[in-house]
Formats: C-alpha cells, structure tokens, sequence
C-alpha cells in the first residue's frame, strides 16, 4: 500500500477518556431508576404467580373436570361445565351461601359500627390514649384457633359462662351449636370481638387527617358527642368506611376458621343440620371429607365470582358516592 492510500484510509476517532466513563453513568443510571423498580418487585409478582395465579388457574381446570378421589383415571374426564350446572341444583351449596350471607351481614355491620364509635372516642385527648389505641387491637392478634375454642367453650350448651349468666335471670339454656340463629348471632359476636379493633385503628388513622378546628367548631355551637360524630367524623370517614366495608365483605365469604372451631369436633358440616356451615367450610368437605376434587374447585371458583360481584357492587357505590361529594 502506497504512502498516498495509506492517508486515504479514514481512522475511527477516539473521544476522551472521560466521555466513556460519562456513557457508563448514563447506563447505570437507567438501570437504576428504570430498572430496579421492576427488579423491588419481582418477588412479590414471583410469589403471587406460585402461590396465587398458578392455584387458581390449575383450579379453573379441575372444576371442569370430574376428578374423584374413589375414582380412578377421573382426573382426566373432562365435563364441561357439568359440575357447575350441578352447584346449581344443590341444597347444600345454597345454604352454605344464605349462611355466609347472614353471619357476615351480623358480625359486619356491628362491627364496623362499633369501630367507627370507638375510633371517634380515642379521636380525643384522653388519657394514657396510647395504652388504649394498642389495647383495641389484641383480639386481632390473638391466634383465631384459640379464639374459636375460647368462644366455643363460653357458648357451651351446659357449662357455658353464657349459658350461666343467662341462668341468672331466669332463661333458660341455649344449644348455640344447633339452632340456626343461635350459631349465627355467637359466630357474629366472636368475629365483631375479633375484628372491631382492627377496623378501629383504619378509622382512627383516617381521622387523623381531619381539622381539628372542625370539632371545635362544633363544640362553640354546642353540638354534642353524637352531633359531632355523625356529621364530622362520618363523612370524614366516607371512602375509608368504603375500603373497610369491601375488606370486611372478602373476609366474610372467605370465614372458614372461626365456625370450624366453633363446631363440636371440628366436623366441616357446621352443625348437625348444617345450621351454620360456611361456603369454604363446605368446599373444605367436598375436598377433604369426600375427595370431590372437580366439584370443590367448582365450588371454590363459584365462591370467587361471589367476591368479584360483591366487590364490584361496591366499587360502584366507591364512585357513586364520590360523584354525589
């Protein structure tokens, strides 16, 4: 190559040093805004895909099969939607349903009731306020397998504190475990003891956020305790009242623990009649009891069409109401 080609021949410039330093701290800054956020919370999406998308997915495709326990090679017929047309016609499911309904609708509604009161009562400069605020929340941090026998023991038929207390102005005994609103009304009590003070604290924490200038306000014109709560501490609390009653409204169609330890033997029939035997009680005894693999999951999935309902019945009253505000 002459001389002539050689300077023909157009080299790559090179910038400085520093301009590639610059270019590697534009990419780690990239990863470090744009990427690590993804990779903060890849482990709850990891462990929801296993433990909660997956279970749920595997279990749509049992409910459409007619897998049995007894039955072998059943886990590979496939039927349709032919458990589902069964869950239709059958009495038990409709009276697990009516039962969730009724207990949840008893202990929520009272519950949630109670927490707003007391939430606007510990609102106030009261003393030793700290002791008390923690002191609501013990029921729900006590273990709900020793709350159900607790409760279990106390509503006993024959030496129930119930029972006893009842004695002593005159009434008589009462089965808790067999009557229908017997179990309904002591299943209602145990869970509004177990679940008033964690609404409680949601409440209180909302209210933090209101004027005080408000209640005093209400004070100079001389409204009383109740005239304050009911209109300033309520509307205040309008979409937390919202979240907490979806919340409470999931968690009574999910109640499974509180009537099985309330149910002499820890039998999921919720009675002898069934009298309050729950919608995941009855899928624990189709699964377990029977080994109806197919018909629990169908039950399962009917239990979470339940939940999606309730909820979007309640996100419409969410915008409903905000609409109105």
């Amino acid at each position: 190559m002459t001389a002539s080609a050689r300077s023909a021949v157009v080299r790559p410039r090179r910038g400085p040093p520093w301009a590639t330093a610059d270019r590697w701290a534009r990419l780690h800054y990239k990863l470090d805004v744009k990427g690590m956020p993804y990779l903060y919370i890849a482990p709850f999406f990891l462990i929801f895909f296993v433990f909660g998308l997956f279970p749920i997915l595997y279990t749509g495709w049992m409910a459409l099969t007619q897998w049995n326990r007894v039955v072998p090679g059943s886990s590979d017929t496939f039927v349709g939607f032919g458990n589902f047309a069964r869950l239709i016609h059958d009495d038990y499911f409709w009276n697990a349903l009516r039962n969730t309904f009724a207990i949840g609708v008893l202990g929520t509604v009272p519950q949630l009731l109670l927490a707003m009161w007391i939430a606007h009562l510990l609102h106030r400069q009261l003393r030793a306020r700290t002791l008390l605020r923690v002191g609501v929340l013990v029921p729900n941090v006590t273990s709900v397998a020793a709350v159900g026998l607790i409760f279990a023991a106390l509503f006993g038929r024959d030496f129930g504190l119930i029972n006893w207390l009842l004695s002593l102005v005159g009434l008589g005994k009462i089965d808790w475990q067999a009557g229908t609103w017997q179990s309904w009304s002591a299943l209602a009590i145990m869970i509004t003891w177990r679940w008033t003070g964690y609404n409680t604290l949601i409440y209180l924490a909302a209210l933090q956020a209101v004027p005080e200038d408000l209640y005093e306000a209400a004070e100079v014109d001389g409204a009383g305790e109740f005239q304050k709560f009911r209109s300033i501490t309520i509307p205040a609390l309008r979409p937390t009242i919202i979240f907490t009653v979806i919340m409470s409204t999931i968690g009574s169609i999910q109640l499974f623990t509180e009537p099985l330890m309330f149910n002499p033997g820890l039998s999921p029939t919720g009675g002898d009649s069934r009298e309050f035997q729950t919608l995941a009680m009855y899928v624990y005894e189709q699964f377990w009891s029977h080994g109806k693999y197919g018909y629990a999951s169908a039950v399962s999935w009917a239990m979470f069409m339940i939940i999606i309902v309730a909820v979007g019945v309640n996100y419409l009253l969410v915008r409903r109401i905000r609409s109105a505000t």
